[in-house]
């Protein structure tokens, strides 16, 4: 699918196109690349109806932002009449209403062509799970798209949709974004419900937007964002709509650039992935920005991570009504009934102080540069057979950077960075201050005007494809 997200609501606007083809288009293109297995649920007959109807509003002079475009959302996202397993075998029920993420999506016009792979409650940097297969890297099939949503991440770089919704609890936007060559936007905590989800693993998880554009993934954040009146986290709707600040030129920022780890120095780094980075560094100095190296002071940021994430998990499984996770799953679930929920008081009365501490960075810098990720993708089934702590120690190993922004709250962005000697995508992490998502976009922007990656597909070598590697 080689018009993106806005290019194609244009055309079905101005009538060069019509929704019954684009949604036909984009089912032909989910058939044909099934062994990547980004979709766990296809929805062709339903989304040929819906584009039939969407043609007959665009007929009668109806206009909305998406009104017959095709798009994908997340498995852990509830639609009407689909399970929502999250990964999870068992005895799962269709839901009965449509979450808020979906309830906006169709408001605006989209058609929902399917649900995308994801890993057992989303736990993994992999989007595997025993039950449900795997998703695949579309630049290597023998590699992972990242997780937990990577099998959204794989149907738009594969050219399956040109937008998808993923959620991110600790990179689960980012990680696949860098690793399939997207932009992944995380947004401010509050910024997009998930009703019927008021709390959603309390706290660290938002909604969120992948895209090969930073104008279609602020389109999608657009269409979006907004609160619902349940939701724990609420926050007043930004001034202009996200889209406005593609457009609009950054001012000079100060822009720190940080290789350190919330558990001290990221030792372990690739060395290909931080030559990625440090080329971006140079690339917003000549820009004009003023770069320079800081680190953000996290602190005991983990102690607000692992009882949010442990609880979440123990309150996913029970809500279900016969979950049969697999070992690794159960055992956070366990540390979760465990200590998880005992922890989550400590977790919460933290945040001030880790917003002070770690926010301390912004006295001086506009933006935080780092890595997405501190490894390239590993193999689809690196950890197949894996227990628990392996794999745990495998995900925090190549992935330290994405977290503790969710623990914070505050919006985050990877933006593509280049690739590997093996052509394997490298991602470059934008972080933000409180509610400031404008900022990343707006200078984001600017990055893609430069390094040109919206034109980069899969199925070429990385130099065929413009990389821009020195």
């Amino acid at each position: 699918m080689e018009r993106g997200l806005a290019e194609q609501a244009e055309a079905l606007a101005a009538g060069e196109v019509s929704a019954a083809e684009l949604v036909a288009g984009a089912l032909e293109v989910i058939g044909r690349r099934a062994p990547l297995g980004a979709f766990r649920v296809v929805r062709e007959e339903a989304a040929l109806a819906e584009a039939a109807r969407a043609d007959e509003r665009l007929a009668a002079g109806e206009r909305l932002p998406l009104l017959g475009v095709p798009v994908a959302i997340k498995d852990d996202t509830d639609l009407a009449g689909e399970t929502t397993p999250f990964a999870v075998a068992g005895a799962h029920l269709p839901a009965t209403r449509d979450a808020e993420p979906v309830r906006r999506l169709r408001a605006a016009g989209a058609v929902i062509v399917g649900k995308t792979t994801t890993c057992e409650a989303g736990l993994w940097p992999f989007s595997e799970s025993p039950a449900f297969g795997a998703a695949r890297n579309p630049w290597n099939p023998e590699y992972t798209p990242g997780g937990s949503s990577g099998g959204s991440a794989a149907a738009v770089a594969a050219g399956m949709v040109a937008a998808a919704v993923g959620s991110d609890g600790a990179g689960s936007i980012r990680i696949p974004a860098a690793w399939t060559g997207l932009v992944g936007i995380k947004p401010q905590r509050g910024r997009v419900s998930a009703y019927p989800r008021t709390d959603p693993f309390h706290g660290i998880t938002v909604w969120g937007a992948l895209a090969r554009s930073v104008g279609d993934a602020a389109l999608l954040l657009d269409v979006l964002a907004g609160s619902h009146p349940d939701d724990v986290h609420q926050i007043d709707p930004p001034a202009r709509p996200f889209v406005e600040a593609v457009r609009r030129e950054p001012r000079r920022l100060r822009v720190a650039v940080s290789y350190r780890t919330a558990f001290g120095v990221g030792s372990r780094l690739d060395p290909e992935i931080r030559v990625a980075v440090e080329r971006i560094a140079r690339r917003l100095t000549d820009l004009g920005h003023k770069v320079f190296p800081a680190d953000p002071d996290y602190g005991p940021v983990a102690l607000g991570l692992v009882p949010r994430a442990t609880a979440g998990v123990a309150d996913l499984l029970d809500a279900m009504p016969d979950p049969r996770p697999d070992a690794r799953t159960l055992a956070e679930a366990r540390i979760g009934r465990l200590a998880g929920r005992r922890l989550l008081p400590l977790a919460r009365r933290l945040e001030p102080y880790l917003h002070r501490r770690a926010g301390r960075v912004f006295r001086f810098a506009d933006v935080v540069l780092t890595p997405t990720t501190a490894q390239p993708p590993p193999r689809v089934g690196a950890f197949d057979g894996a227990g628990y702590r392996r794999t745990q120690a495998g995900a925090a190993a190549a992935c330290p950077y994405a977290w503790p922004w969710n623990v914070l709250g505050w919006p985050a962005m990877s933006v593509p960075a280049g690739f590997t000697k093996s052509g394997l995508p490298i991602g470059a992490q934008l972080l933000g201050h409180d509610s400031d998502e404008a900022t990343l976009i707006s200078l984001a922007a600017q990055l893609e005007a430069v390094e040109g990656w919206v034109g980069r597909r899969p199925g070429g070598t990385a130099a065929a494809l413009g990389d821009p590697r020195p």
